[in-house]
């Protein structure tokens, strides 16, 4: 019984190291690619993984011909501002769907789950028209606008407060707290756990957004990462070391921000149930 749960363990992690390498292949290829010349990128050979010369020269022309620095302060603010405003009204709608009664509240919750079902890009035309018609083109407010209100972070935040015992309004109630202190001082502290995992997915969707950045912005002193990365597509033919170069400098704000919150990412994902 001890050597056969032995085996099983030991297969179990070979199967979940053959899946991280299987994982990792996607991004040893972009680096490997960014150090070759458009020729070995380009050609039709899948012995050719190595480089024959290591060159650098992509990171020196995307460097010079990009602003990263201008990219990544638009990315770094799109993604605080989207965090921000998804974690405030999320709480608050969720801890109202939740812990309160009121007229209308399951039919509100419904069309909460409603957008949930519908496709994102669905809301890209009144979403731009709402945006045009304030005059926020090209600007960072226009790259957050979508993400101010999340219907995930509701339904999210709304299940964490379902699951926090009565008992803690109850004594709240009889200390003398009303509704916005039992909120703020109570159940809030609760559920900071799911505030963090609705942080981490938010800041991850905000990375990777692309469609809506394009849509919204034509100029490339608002463009985020994603975006400016792009427009590096050529429409018949790319230089693929230059663009997996730039890849590559775009990736570097997330590995540092996972390297600083790495506790956090994980306990919030755990706390979740949920993946990226």
């Amino acid at each position: 019984m001890e050597a056969r749960r032995k085996f099983t363990t030991v297969l179990i992690h070979v199967i979940l190291v053959i899946f991280s390498i299987i994982m990792m292949v996607p991004f040893l290829w972009m680096i490997l690619t960014s150090f070759k010349s458009v020729t070995e990128a380009t050609q039709v050979n899948p012995f050719v993984i190595f480089p024959s010369v290591w060159k650098t020269d992509a990171f020196s022309t995307v460097w010079n011909n990009m602003n990263f620095l201008l990219l990544y302060k638009n990315t770094l603010l799109l993604i605080f501002w989207r965090v921000v405003c998804a974690v405030l009204t999320a709480t608050l709608a969720g801890y109202a769907f939740g812990r309160l009664e009121f007229k209308g509240k399951n039919v509100m919750f419904s069309l909460v789950l409603f957008q949930m079902m519908i496709p994102a890009q669905i809301f890209i035309i009144p979403q731009y028209l709402m945006v045009s018609g304030m005059g926020m083109t090209n600007t960072i407010f226009a790259l957050v606008f979508p993400g101010m209100v999340t219907a995930f972070g509701t339904f999210l935040l709304k299940q964490a407060y379902m699951g926090l015992p009565a008992s803690l309004e109850e004594a709240a109630r009889l200390d003398g707290c009303n509704i916005f202190q039992t909120f703020l001082h109570i159940m809030s502290p609760l559920t900071r756990s799911s505030m963090v995992a609705l942080g981490i997915f938010t800041a991850v969707f905000a990375y990777k957004d692309l469609m809506w950045p394009l849509v919204v912005n034509s100029s490339s002193t608002k463009m985020p990462l994603s975006a400016a990365l792009a427009t590096m597509q050529g429409q018949y033919t790319s230089n693929y070391p230059q663009l997996m170069a730039a890849s590559l400098i775009a990736c570097v704000p997330m590995i540092v921000l996972y390297l600083i919150f790495q506790k956090q990412f994980i306990e919030g994902i755990a706390t979740s149930g949920g993946k990226l």
